[in-house]
């Protein structure tokens, strides 16, 4: 199956699958929850059996759904951590808006897509290399003893206060080998407004790495639909390259996501 141009990314340098399963042999990272520790509570231990169920306080605190919460300011160091102590930087809508904007200038249309890809996905990577560990420490239990989407959750509601939007997804064709990912109030569909084009690119990349990272093996991410379109949200399929680069051909062909969808079932 060929695929334009101008639609999908060339072949991105991947993970293998070998170092996909590296990341679930990763040890517990107990500094990286030193701040979710709660004061008087000696080091957890990881347990190789159920997740333990603790009565009462609990050892970490867990959530943190308010800016006041998860946004800690160090005025006199100029800095912005999170509750994890990772940097982060607040930024507008007009800022996204000049960075596809300037890419575009650099490298043309096809080339922006292509590095956001390229981005999303590496970004994807490394947050699963800091997030698989943490969540060993957090929890006190092996990634294994974790449902997936315990695990998937745990990952999202930190990017959601940090505004890249909410999300549903739909496990129902896995034994299909298809994930379908729906993603609400875009940051970057937001920030260009209707365009008339796909451009969540970036997520794309973010989706289709965190998901190699779960299911252990390299898969890959497309838009099929997307708010920038006039569409309510952005709609993605999770899926071996062979189907991805189906679903952007049919894309550009001008198929709409249910017609991918039922294209992609039959393939």
């Amino acid at each position: 199956m060929s695929t334009r141009t101008d639609d999908y990314t060339a072949p991105i340098d991947r993970p293998s699958e070998q170092t996909l399963q590296l990341l679930w042999k990763e040890k517990a990272d107990l500094r990286s929850v030193s701040f979710l520790r709660r004061p008087g509570v000696t080091d957890g231990t990881i347990h190789r059996g159920p997740i333990a169920v603790v009565e009462g306080p609990q050892p970490y605190k867990h959530n943190h759904y308010h800016d006041s919460e998860f946004f800690r300011a160090d005025p006199d160091r100029g800095t912005v951590t999170n509750p994890y102590g990772q940097r982060v930087m607040r930024v507008s809508e007009d800022f996204l808006v000049a960075v596809l904007g300037s890419l575009e200038d650099e490298v043309g249309q096809s080339g922006a897509r292509e590095i956001m890809y390229k981005c999303g996905y590496q970004w994807g990577v490394q947050d699963m290399r800091r997030f698989l560990p943490r969540m060993q420490a957090e929890f006190e239990a092996e990634l294994d003893r974790m449902r997936v989407d315990f695990l998937m959750e745990c990952w999202w509601w930190p990017l959601t206060i940090m505004g890249w939007g909410t999300w549903r997804y739909d496990f129902t064709q896995r034994d299909k080998g298809l994930l379908y990912v729906e993603l609400y109030e875009s940051a970057v569909a937001k920030s260009v407004g209707d365009v008339g084009s796909v451009v969540c690119y970036f997520y794309a990349g973010l989706f289709g790495a965190v998901f190699s990272a779960l299911a252990k093996r390299p898969l890959g991410c497309v838009e099929m639909q997307c708010y920038a379109t006039g569409e309510d949200f952005c709609k993605f399929v999770v899926a071996d390259y062979e189907r991805v680069n189906a679903a952007a051909f049919w894309r550009g062909e001008g198929a709409s996501a249910r017609d991918i969808t039922r294209k992609l079932s039959e393939m």
